[in-house]
C-alpha cells in the first residue's frame, strides 16, 4: 500500500503544478512530459551501458539512465517550449479550468507511470514498499504496465522502424501473436540474481558485483 499513496502524492502534486501553468501552458507541459518519457524508454540502455559491465555502479545504471534522461528531457524541453512560445493565451474560463486540469491530471498519471516502471530496473529487492511486479499497483491500474503497452504501441505503429521495443519473439504454434513483452519479468528475475550476488560472500576476490544484463529492452524501439 505504501506505493500506491506515493503514486497518488506524485499524481496530485505534478497534477497541481502542471495546471498552476493554465489550459496552454498544461498543455505544453503535458506534451513534454509524453514525448520525454518515450524518448527516455528508447535510449535508456544504450546510455546505461556506458557505466560498464561490471562494479557496484554497473547494476544501477538502468535506473540511472532511465531517470535521468527523462528529468534532462523534461526540463529541456519545456526551456525550448519557453523560447518558442513565451506569451500567455487566453481561453474561455471554462475551458481554462477544463483543459488545465485534465492536462494537469493526465501529466501526474504519466509521470508516475513512467517512475513507477522505473522501478522495475531499481537494483532494489524484488519486492519493497509494497512493490511487486505482478501486481497492479495503485489499487489494482497497473500504470507501469499501461505505459509499458503504450510504449511498445508507439514503437511498433506510430514510430515503427522494424524495431519494436520490448518485442523479442517467439512461436507457439499457430497463436497469432508472436510478440511476447516481457519487461517486468527480465527485470524482477535480475533483481532476484542480484539480491543472491550480492549476499553472496565474495571469498575475498575484490571482483565485486557482475552486471546482469536484461537484454532487449528499449534500445532503439523507434
Amino acid at each position: 500500500m505504501i506505493i500506491d499513496i506515493v503514486l497518488l502524492v506524485i499524481i496530485a502534486v505534478v497534477a497541481w503544478c502542471v495546471a498552476g501553468e493554465g489550459a496552454w501552458g498544461a498543455g505544453l507541459n503535458l506534451l513534454c512530459i509524453l514525448l520525454s518519457g518515450l524518448i527516455a524508454m528508447n535510449f535508456f540502455e544504450p546510455v546505461a551501458a556506458m557505466f560498464g559491465t561490471a562494479g557496484a555502479w554497473s547494476y544501477r545504471g538502468d535506473i540511472i539512465a532511465l531517470v535521468g534522461l527523462f528529468a534532462v528531457l523534461v526540463f529541456g524541453l519545456r526551456e525550448l517550449v519557453e523560447r518558442i512560445s513565451p506569451r500567455y493565451i487566453q481561453v474561455n474560463g471554462l475551458v481554462h479550468n477544463l483543459g488545465r486540469w485534465a492536462c494537469g491530471l493526465a501529466a501526474g498519471y504519466i509521470t508516475a507511470a513512467f517512475l513507477l516502471t522505473a522501478l522495475h530496473t531499481a537494483p532494489f529487492p524484488r519486492n519493497f514498499v509494497g512493490f511487486t511486479p505482478e501486481r497492479n499497483n495503485l489499487f489494482g491500474v497497473a500504470p507501469d504496465r499501461q505505459w509499458l503497452g503504450f510504449t511498445q504501441y508507439v514503437s511498433e505503429k506510430v514510430l515503427s522502424n522494424n524495431k519494436i521495443f520490448d518485442g523479442p519473439r517467439a512461436t507457439f504454434g499457430d497463436y497469432p501473436n508472436n510478440i511476447w513483452p516481457s519487461f517486468p519479468i527480465r527485470y524482477a528475475s535480475r533483481r532476484d540474481r542480484l539480491s543472491g550476488i550480492s549476499s553472496a560472500p565474495t571469498g575475498g576476490t575484490g571482483g565485486g558485483v557482475r552486471r546482469i544484463e536484461p537484454s532487449g529492452g528499449g534500445s532503439g524501439g523507434f
